[in-house]
């Protein structure tokens, strides 16, 4: 399950070059890994390498890196990603029942692509929209006051889009 990922000629002339462009900068570590995440889609450890090669910073810590903050990943995401926000508020009015159908009716856990890589599931712990939980996102696109048969219409909605 899951995309292909590969390493081409093109794309790691690309990464060298954002690399050169940061690496004199304070701090490199961030935008390097941004423009790896935009160049692959995402940040696995054969991309960490050439990262640690080329800067002097260790696999480790740039793992670590990439493994703490959300907006890093591991593997390449589906084509839309659907988050089903634990905050607390959203968590006390059901999200969690929420996202455990989703689970279950895409056959993924989270962090998961669909079979076809369509969508990634997420669970976030916060979108901002306290009042209006529980919350769900489709990419950019925020729901609030979702239950388990809003959640599915939206999820259906956006695979026909």
């Amino acid at each position: 399950m899951g995309k292909k990922f590969d390493i081409t000629d093109e794309n790691r002339e690309e990464l060298l070059l954002g690399i050169k462009n940061h690496i004199k900068l304070p701090g490199p570590l961030m935008p390097i890994l941004h423009e790896a995440q935009r160049i692959f889609g995402c940040i696995p450890i054969e991309v960490q390498k050439i990262v640690s090669n080329e800067t002097g910073i260790t696999v480790a810590e740039i793992n670590g890196v990439v493994t703490f903050y959300s907006s890093f990943t591991l593997h390449p995401k589906g084509l839309h990603t659907i988050g089903i926000c634990l905050g607390t508020p959203c968590y006390v009015r059901g999200s969690q029942t929420i996202l455990d159908a989703i689970k279950t009716d895409l056959g993924i856990d989270v962090g998961e692509n669909t079979e076809d890589d369509f969508f990634t599931l997420e669970a976030i712990r916060c979108i901002g929209t306290c009042g209006m939980a529980p919350v769900m996102s489709i990419d950019e696109d925020v729901y609030g006051e979702v239950d388990v048969t809003k959640a599915r219409r939206l999820i259906k909605e956006a695979r026909k889009k």
